[in-house]
């Protein structure tokens, strides 16, 4: 059986992106399973004329190696519409466009296996080590289902990318009836049947149910073929994203091993206290809303919309008595500050209640080290295992902070990935990007950023004292749609 240098699992972004690093490099020969019949991002979320949050240098490459033949630059100068790009002069791409330069790079990359289900991950003896008398080495071994029977695959290194899965939050778990009830990540598909239903209500926060609400309030009306809307979240307001420079240096190396160094417990207070960082809305999109709320409502127009914040879905039913015989959901809403509870009735819910990751259970008991919380337990260069060679792409969140999901980080991490399975760095390596110090000057650090030594005369990146399907990443929003800061 062939023997890969490195196996991923999983083609999201991440892992596209890795495939993309690794194919021009002679001393890697790589594969990468997913289970899908080929790359879509997000497909139930591609709205018409909605944008990234991050400029188009966070793409597959460029932020490892400029040159790369997998650009963004270079798909958008493959298909014609690199000047049509630079006229437009703005710096981020369009979710469908980005969604389709993926594919295109997918397209070009014959170490892409589709339609390979993982269902186990073993270690087996590597016969090489055997005939040399040496003990003690093994090979992983993947099995994947496809649909003309079994396959398995050898490798040296193993990279999970297998992402999250939509979340719905308990209260909605159960609730089913008349009308639809979709995750953004169908609402899409949905949205016909949503707008037809004459009432619909979005839960959740963040840049998903900020762009759901927004396409859903031009058909927002009392007349025939219109339909009545509500947003509840529990967020205390409708906050933007934070965007100034200096706040986007906390997606630094320096940063990550800050993070890395603090103790559980307080990373997971940062994690739930920095999501402005990443989960909140874009300050044009929240702009807009209000221009169309107020435009809708001039000359004395009245909008049958209702923004709650700091408000909670605790509970649901249906109701099939309710809307003249037709059946409607009663939500059960607290208001957080308040204390008081209400129910509020509608014919249709969609939930943007992000994503969760878990791990995967195809992989052999004891293969992975976990946390005391049963998550992935990730050391600083994204290794899993004691002798670094099984990694993650994505699902690190609560051991690295907010570069987890950020696209734009995704191209580091997969340098840092390559430089352990290689042994070299085949793409340079920033350790220091940052203008800020994020510990006191003079701390002794953490380890360095890749499971090499700095290149000379550069430092070590931390300044402060030591104290997470096959389907590939992403989220969206919550962790957000590209997890983009």
């Amino acid at each position: 059986m062939r023997t890969y240098d490195l196996l991923g699992i999983g083609v999201g972004p991440f892992g596209l992106g890795l495939a993309a690093l690794a194919e021009p490099l002679d001393d890697v020969d790589a594969v990468f399973l997913d289970q899908r019949d080929g790359f879509s991002w997000h497909a139930g979320m591609l709205i018409e004329g909605t944008t990234l949050q991050v400029p188009f240098l966070a793409d597959l490459v460029t932020m490892a190696d400029p040159t790369s033949p997998y650009s963004f630059l270079a798909w958008l100068k493959a298909t014609g519409r690199l000047y049509q790009f630079y006229i437009r002069e703005s710096f981020y791409p369009l979710r469908a466009e980005y969604d389709q330069y993926c594919r295109w790079v997918a397209e070009q990359l014959p170490t892409l296996r589709w339609g390979r289900r993982v269902t186990g991950v073993v270690r087996v003896p590597d016969p090489a080590a055997a005939s040399t008398g040496g003990g003690g080495g093994y090979l992983f071994e993947v099995t994947a289902e496809t649909s003309q029977g079994i396959e398995k695959y050898c490798a040296k290194h193993l990279v999970l990318g297998t992402g999250t899965q939509p979340r719905l939050p308990e209260a909605l778990t159960a609730l089913g009836g008349a009308g639809p009830v979709v995750h953004t990540s169908e609402y899409l598909p949905s949205r016909a049947d949503l707008a037809a239903s004459g009432s619909v209500t979005v839960v959740g926060s963040g840049q998903s149910a900020a762009e759901v609400y927004r396409d859903l309030l031009d058909g927002c009306g009392a007349g025939p073929g219109e339909h009545g809307l509500t947003w509840v979240t529990r967020s205390p307001r409708f906050f933007p994203m934070e965007y100034t420079k200096l706040t986007l240096e906390m997606t630094s190396p320096e940063y990550t091993d800050h993070y890395v160094s603090l103790p559980i417990e307080q990373r997971d207070v940062l994690g739930r206290e920095q999501r402005n960082l990443y989960k909140g809305i874009s300050g044009d999109l929240i702009d807009d809303i209000y221009d169309t709320l107020y435009r809708k409502s001039a000359l004395g127009g009245e909008v049958p919309t209702t923004l709650l914040s700091d408000t909670e879905v605790v509970a649901s039913r249906f109701d099939a008595d309710g809307a003249g015989g037709a059946g409607e959901y009663v939500l059960t809403l607290r208001h957080a500050q308040l204390g008081t509870t209400a129910e509020h009735r509608t014919r249709a819910v969609v939930a943007a209640t992000g994503y969760a990751g878990a791990v995967p259970a195809f992989l052999a008991p004891g293969l992975v080290n976990l946390d005391e919380r049963g998550r992935y337990e990730v050391t600083r260069d994204y290794a899993v295992d004691a002798d670094r060679r099984i990694h993650v792409a994505g699902g690190e969140e609560h051991t690295h902070g907010v570069t987890a999901p950020d696209l734009g980080f995704g191209a580091w991490r997969n340098s840092v990935i390559l430089a352990d399975v290689t042994g070299r760095e085949p793409y340079p390596i920033e350790r220091r990007i940052a203008f800020q110090q994020f510990g006191l000057p003079g701390s002794s650090g953490a380890e360095p950023a890749s499971g090499l030594e700095p290149e000379s005369g550069v430092e070590p990146t931390s300044l402060v004292e030591p104290v997470e399907t096959n389907a590939g990443e992403t989220r969206p929003q919550d962790n957000e749609m590209e997890a983009a800061r």
